[in-house]
């Protein structure tokens, strides 16, 4: 079943939480490391969606806490993960929300990971390519229509 259209420039700002009705699987070291039906994704303007993962479906080890924080104005302090597996690190590819703002509570105990930090994602069949640039998180896939902020020049937006 393919992924419905849609056109990043039609998503809202403030952001939008949304289910997450499709099967999410991630590989890293060449072993499945997410397989989830029960993720979110947070959907904003000009970006590709982000997906939140319940912690509890990531394999248990995988995800080494690390210092650092950054603040999103929509969701809150974040805090980061080093992806750790089998002789691989990639550093800072994973982050959560302890205690996200309100309107996104629902991201406790849920991670977000870089899809450039994995070997592979998908996103019911469809593989996942990187958010365009080295900050945002998105998920993109071939579904998405619209000009995806990330890339040189687009920070800004």
């Amino acid at each position: 079943m393919s992924l419905p259209v849609e056109n990043v420039q039609d998503y809202p700002r403030p952001p939008a939480l949304e289910i997450v009705p499709q099967h999410l699987s991630a590989w890293f070291a060449d072993t499945q490391i997410v397989a989830t039906n029960r993720a979110y994704r947070v959907l904003e303007t000009h970006h590709a969606p982000t997906y939140y993962i319940p912690l509890s479906d990531v394999s248990e080890g995988v995800l080494q806490p690390v210092p650092g924080r950054s603040f999103c104005e929509w969701k809150g302090m974040a805090s980061y993960f080093d992806l750790v597996l089998a002789g691989r690190r990639m550093r800072k590819a994973a982050w959560t929300y302890s205690s996200p703002t309100a309107k996104f509570s629902a991201l406790v105990d849920h991670v977000a990971i870089y899809a450039h930090a994995l070997d592979r994602a998908f996103v019911g069949e469809e593989l996942v390519t990187p958010q365009p640039g080295d900050f945002y998180g998105g998920w993109v896939t071939s579904n998405l229509k619209g000009i995806v902020k990330g890339g040189p020049g687009t920070e800004g937006w």
